[in-house]
Parts: C-alpha cells; sequence; structure tokens
C-alpha cells in the first residue's frame, strides 16, 4: 500500500484543506519551542513534522498547543518543548544509533528519524506499538524500527546504542539501559515516582561510569513492565 493510502486507511487524511493551517500553527509552535530549544535542527524537525497526525482525535490547535495529549492506555504524546529539550540532549549529529524506550505516538520517534541514522524504538502497549508502526511506515520513515516488549530490558540483541532515550518516568535509571549504551554514549530520561518529583537528567558514558547533567522538573506517565 503506498503512503497516501496508508494514510487513508488510517484515517489521517484530511479533507477540509487543513494541510496550510498545520503548517501555519507548526511555525507558531517552533516559535515557542524556540524559548528553551536552541539546535537549528531540532527546530528545522520539529516545523516538518506533522504531529497532529499523531493524534488524530484532538483538533489542529489542540495538536499543536505546548503541551502534552492523551493517545489512550494511559499514554500521552509529549508536550512538544520537552520534545524538543530531550532531542537537543542526545547532540545527535545524524550517524547515530538510537534506542527509544516508549513509541507511544510514534512522535518522538518520527523526530528522532529525521535527526539520528537509526532509531529502534520499543512500546509495550501492542495497540500504540501496532498504530505507531503503520504511521511510521506511511510517513517513509524508513530508518526507524518499531519492537514490542518490555522496555526495562532493552534491545540486548541490538546492542550497544550511540543514544538511548525514554518517554516514560522509571523510578530509577534501569540498568538494562546503562549496560546497552555505548561508550561516550548519552542517556536521556525522566526520573522519579509517578506521585513525586521528577527530573529529566543526562547521563554520559564514560569510562564504564556515567556522568550525570539535571536538566530540570519534568511530568511523565510512569515506565512499566510488560505483564
Amino acid at each position: 500500500m503506498d503512503p497516501t493510502s496508508l494514510l487513508a486507511a488510517l484515517g489521517l487524511v484530511r479533507k477540509d484543506g487543513g494541510d496550510e493551517e498545520a503548517s501555519r500553527l507548526r511555525a507558531r509552535l517552533v516559535e515557542t519551542v524556540s524559548r528553551e530549544v536552541k539546535d537549528p535542527r531540532v527546530l528545522a524537525v520539529l516545523a516538518d513534522v506533522p504531529r497532529h497526525l499523531f493524534v488524530p482525535d484532538a483538533n489542529l490547535r489542540e495538536a499543536y498547543g505546548d503541551h502534552p495529549l492523551p493517545i489512550g492506555h494511559g499514554a500521552t504524546i509529549s508536550q512538544p518543548t520537552v520534545v524538543g529539550l530531550m532531542s537537543e540532549a542526545l547532540e545527535l549529529r545524524g550517524d547515530e544509533r538510537v534506542l527509544e524506550i516508549g513509541t507511544g505516538s510514534g512522535y518522538q520517534a518520527a523526530v528522532l528519524g529525521r535527526l539520528a541514522g537509526q532509531v529502534e524504538t520499543v512500546e509495550v502497549v501492542p495497540e500504540l506499538r501496532d498504530r505507531a508502526a503503520s504511521l511510521l511506515r506511511a510517513l517513509g520513515c524508513e530508518n526507524v524500527r518499531v519492537y514490542g516488549g518490555d522496555g526495562w530490558k532493552g534491545l540486548p540483541s541490538l546492542a550497544p546504542f550511540d543514544r538511548i532515550v525514554v518517554t516514560a518516568a522509571p523510578d530509577e535509571v534501569p540498568r538494562a539501559l546503562v549496560e546497552q549504551l555505548a561508550e561516550g554514549g548519552l542517556l536521556v530520561v525522566p526520573v522519579g515516582p509517578a506521585a513525586g518529583e521528577q527530573r529529566l537528567e543526562c547521563f554520559r558514558k564514560s569510562g564504564g561510569a556515567l556522568e550525570v547533567q539535571d536538566l530540570g522538573a519534568v511530568r511523565f506517565v510512569p515506565m512499566v513492565h510488560a505483564d
């Protein structure tokens, strides 16, 4: 099935002439995001990736607001500024192998696919996994592969990874992800309890040890294990 037909099958082809409006709203959103995100490559990608396709139940203005939105199954699509900050923190040059834990809607994976060489993304909820995989394929994200599984375990068969990003909050950094991070690599993860303070942390692996940078307070859904 060609991309346009696949988008239509997913119910994502707009019939109201909204593409021009979506582009305008994306540009306005990027102006907001740029107050905190400075990497021009990241901003250019956020200006191009159609976020509204990843939240089909939201109208255009909701889709391009700088806030998270529910996507079902207790999951959310992250605030665009947070997506930008996490992408920027990964310091991507274009050739890295990236592991994402928590595919969710697929939006962060689509952004990373424009910035990195290869993205492997893991989703624990089958319905979210299947929908994200179909949408990413329809959008031509050929360097993004979606897997089902327990994100706490990572993808050991494909390790090591130059970069790892986690889009849900564990109480503590999963040991398996640290082990699967390449020397010199970066791990970006929100850490903290669901009912308490969470901090977005960036870890750099150096000499087998982790150097940490605190990127500020955040609020993410908790990272869960597979049943």
